[in-house]
């Protein structure tokens, strides 16, 4: 996926679990962890506010555009 999450370094430099965050922003910590992990699909833009307002950061401080590796040699999808 070319957008990297960077949650868990955000709750890392700020001191914070991910239990804390979910209350203080009202989801569910299941929903946050889909998201920290990377297996969220979209982020509503009322949520990614309410965490840069809690971790007080950007949203550039949480999502990341790295560009696709090639596939690597015998790879079956190619």
């Amino acid at each position: 996926m070319a957008i990297v999450i960077r949650l868990d370094r955000m709750l890392l430099e700020r001191r914070m679990t991910l239990t804390e965050l979910a209350d203080r922003i009202g989801i569910t910590v299941a929903n946050l962890s889909i998201l920290k992990t990377g297996k969220a699909k979209a982020v509503r833009l009322a949520t990614l506010e309410a965490i840069c307002r809690e971790l007080d950061c950007q949203p550039g401080d949480l999502l990341e555009y790295v560009h696709d590796l090639p596939p690597e040699d015998g790879d079956a999808s190619r």
